[in-house]
């Protein structure tokens, strides 16, 4: 075969796209309307830049198709329950709707990422037992020993997910709607309270203490 036709570009399309080599591409310049050279951006360079460590993870718990009934008749939408953690001790809930489920993702994940709140830890579980009510959910969250897991319904696995609980007992003993045990979860998690700050800080009598106590009071009575 003859070396003018290997070097020949093909054709790779009845309108006469000519196919470029790799090589060729590298070398090639390209210029604005000034005749200035302008860098080249490659498309996967743009999407590691795009993919590196993110700050906050989300879950998308529930998308729910809601309606409303308007004059011309019933507007369909869609309604996301999202949240959001940084594996830590911060996390948030967000709710919202769109027109689709990709516009209501977004908005709900926005507004859990403005609402997140920051609650106290003891190890890799929660400082005490709790029970929080919001509407009809209520709650009993309670810490658990190392190696426990977290034993509890989905929405709130869900949310301890994104937190750095390792180990959770809870138990829902009301409403089964996802968005008021979210919401009952979060409000738990905020009253929590380190233990260094148990009883107001106040010294806590030993069972030695008690009994001189009682004694030096009979005395005085004799």
């Amino acid at each position: 075969m003859p070396e003018t036709d290997k070097k020949a570009p093909r054709v790779i399309n009845k309108s006469g796209t000519l196919k470029m080599t790799d090589e060729t591409a590298a070398k090639k310049d390209i210029r604005d309307i000034s005749g200035r050279k302008m860098e080249r951006k490659n498309r996967r360079d743009r999407v590691r830049a795009e993919a590196g460590p993110k700050e906050f993870d989300d879950i998308t718990i529930a998308v729910d198709r809601v309606s409303r009934t308007v004059a011309g008749g019933r507007r369909m939408r869609f309604k996301a329950l999202v949240a959001v953690g940084n594996h830590k001790n911060k996390v948030g809930i967000g709710v919202a709707k769109g027109n689709d489920v990709t516009t209501a993702v977004a908005k709900a994940t926005s507004k859990a990422k403005k609402s997140m709140v920051t609650f106290n830890m003891d190890g890799e579980t929660i400082c005490h037992e709790t029970r929080t009510k919001v509407t009809g959910a209520d709650i009993l969250m309670k810490p658990a020993a190392p190696g426990t897991g977290i034993i509890a319904g989905g929405t709130v696995r869900s949310i301890m997910g994104l937190t750095g609980v390792k180990n959770l007992i809870s138990k829902s003993l009301g409403s089964t709607n996802k968005v008021n045990i979210a919401y009952a979860v979060i409000e738990g998690l905020r009253q929590q309270v380190p233990r260094k700050e148990w009883n107001g800080g106040k010294k806590i009598e030993t069972k030695a203490e008690k009994p001189a106590i009682k004694s030096a009071k009979k005395g005085e009575k004799k």
